[in-house]
């Protein structure tokens, strides 16, 4: 009975500390995460502005892309001294919540603070989702290291921060923390929960006092969709727009990887001349429409109710207009994403899969669809693509229910996002953020080969892991429990095995810094008492069935 209080009462403290630090997470990254998003709103309605002015006066074209080429090789060069901020940053977070990659917070934060920003501010299609994912991660990083917090709450803060970061995005706290689960921790556990929950909600309260501190509206619904619950027949229509932008996703998804390759190949100028490629581009399909800049935000707005919105593309009629704007947009996603260059890719994919979805909803009103569902069909189709390329189902489920403040087509997106997810799987497609941080891995990998190593601990009081079932520890990455000993009998633990004060614990993993792997076990489980490496440890032993 005084173990079960002794435990309950080291549960509430570790929660209310959870808590705590989740909230000065989530103040940190809403001030920062808002200030970068009010200004990339700022420098995209900026560029806007001076690309008009280009169309309007021609002959002052070369100055603008000499200048989109000068920008080129300063990002570049910045990528060569700061190469966690290749691309949007998701990936690169997604590896610190789960304990495999580290970088120094402060570089990261801003870094791709001002790299983005940039981005934005030249013309490119850049969104500010992916690095305010990235830049409240690293808010999160940063309060850990401020607070002297231990591995496994470092790691309970970045991902505080970055669902943080991507609810103040995109004013969707739900959608953040949906993220937390699906994307960063592949898996619910209620540490995951209070700490996303306390920095989400306080990262949004941040926003909004900001925002209208500014003057500015916090809200960032799509309010021009009108969204009508389909009818049965209707059904037959959102199966085929959710087939064809499934079968769209997995072209991008194959595309974005030929691409990396390709890149991979150009080093002149030292790496860098390969960042002129996606600049250039950008800015030739900027001047010939704005529905290219940016992220795409204003571009999906346009498609509500029949993308009457949508400025035409050389006076080109509507289907015309909607699909020069879909592959401009498909093609420089892709480049971006190829070239990695330092902005955001997730809305600009919702923009693509909107845009494709509002040329099916025009094809299935020809084909006899009433008119008042073709907004669902383009909601529907921006989840199915986003699924098919992300593998994050229940994510894009609530983005577009929360991002729409309509729950009366629930069923038919859930139907939408099943196609997509599932001519995923036909294609063998893995979620795009998990490849693309497998190369980054790599990467690490060549430069430091991993260690195979076997860790004898024994858990002390007050530890992390005292009290705690095997599957809800913070491990490293791929760490398996192979063998635990309690007192003088030999268990076998699994992940519902409850670790208590004075276990001795085997723990079986691979590294590339034995020592600063070693450490985190330490502060983990308690006591550390001996190391061994390769075939020295207890392989035999069978292994713990945890997720991590």
């Amino acid at each position: 009975m005084k173990k079960m209080k002794k435990i309950g009462d080291k549960a509430y403290h570790y929660g209310f500390q959870l808590v705590a630090v989740g909230a000065l997470t989530g103040l940190f990254a809403g001030l920062v995460v808002t200030l970068y998003n009010v200004l990339t709103s700022y420098a995209e309605d900026f560029s806007r502005g001076y690309y008009e002015f280009f169309r309007e006066y021609p002959a002052f074209i070369p100055l603008l892309f000499l200048a989109l080429f000068c920008g080129a090789i300063v990002i570049g060069g910045v990528l060569r001294f700061i190469p966690m901020i290749r691309g949007s940053g998701i990936p690169q977070t997604e590896g610190a919540t789960r304990g495999l990659i580290r970088f120094k917070w402060y570089q990261v934060l801003t870094g791709m603070f001002a790299a983005s920003l940039f981005t934005v501010f030249m013309g490119l299609s850049a969104g500010s989702e992916g690095p305010s994912i990235q830049i409240g991660g690293a808010c999160g990083y940063g309060t850990s290291d401020l607070l002297k917090r231990g591995e496994m709450l470092r790691r309970y803060q970045i991902t505080g921060g970055a669902c943080a970061g991507l609810a103040v995005a995109f004013n969707a706290p739900l959608t953040g923390m949906a993220f937390a689960f699906e994307e960063a921790h592949k898996r619910f556990t209620p540490e995951v929960f209070v700490c996303s929950f306390s920095s989400v909600i306080t990262a949004i309260i941040t926003r909004n006092l900001l925002r209208t501190a500014m003057g500015l509206s916090v809200g960032s619904s799509f309010t021009t969709f009108a969204l009508n619950a389909p009818n049965m027949l209707s059904y037959l229509y959102i199966l085929f727009a959710a087939a064809i932008c499934g079968l769209a996703g997995v072209g991008f998804y194959f595309l974005v990887f030929r691409a990396k390759k390709l890149f991979a190949k150009l080093t002149f100028w030292m790496g860098m001349g390969k960042m002129t490629i996606p600049f250039l581009l950008g800015g030739a399909f900027g001047l010939i429409t704005v529905n290219v800049m940016g992220g795409g935000h204003e571009l999906i707005q346009s498609l509500g109710s029949l993308s009457e919105g949508v400025e035409a593309v050389f006076s080109s009629p509507l289907w015309a207009t909607l699909l020069i704007v879909l592959v401009l947009k498909f093609i420089i996603s892709i480049v971006n994403m190829g070239a990695g260059v330092p902005c955001g890719v997730f809305i600009p994919m919702l923009a693509v899969g909107a845009c494709l979805g509002a040329l099916l909803s025009l094809l299935c009103v020809k084909m006899g669809m009433d008119p008042a569902y073709a907004d669902a069909v383009i909601m529907i189709s921006m989840a199915a693509f986003f699924t098919t390329v992300v593998k994050a189902p229940i994510t894009a489920i609530v983005m577009v229910v929360e991002l729409t403040w309509s729950f009366t087509f629930l069923t038919p997106v859930i139907l939408g996002v099943a196609v997509g997810y599932l001519i995923g799987d036909v294609f063998r497609t893995e979620p795009i953020y998990d490849k693309l941080l497998d190369g980054i891995l790599e990467e690490q990998r060549a430069k430091a080969p991993l260690k195979k190593l076997t860790v004898k601990l024994c858990v002390q009081k007050g530890s992390p892991a005292d009290g705690r079932a095997v599957r809800d520890i913070l491990w490293p990455s791929d760490a398996l429990v192979v063998g635990l000993f309690r007192g003088d009998k030999r268990l076998v633990p699994d992940g519902e095995t409850v670790l208590v004060e004075g276990d001795i614990v085997f723990v079986h993993g691979e590294a590339s810094d034995t020592e600063a792997y070693t450490k985190t076990l330490a502060s983990t489980v308690g006591e550390l008492l001996e190391t061994t490496l390769e075939t020295e440890g207890l392989e035999e032993t069978p292994a713990a069935e945890q997720s991590e």
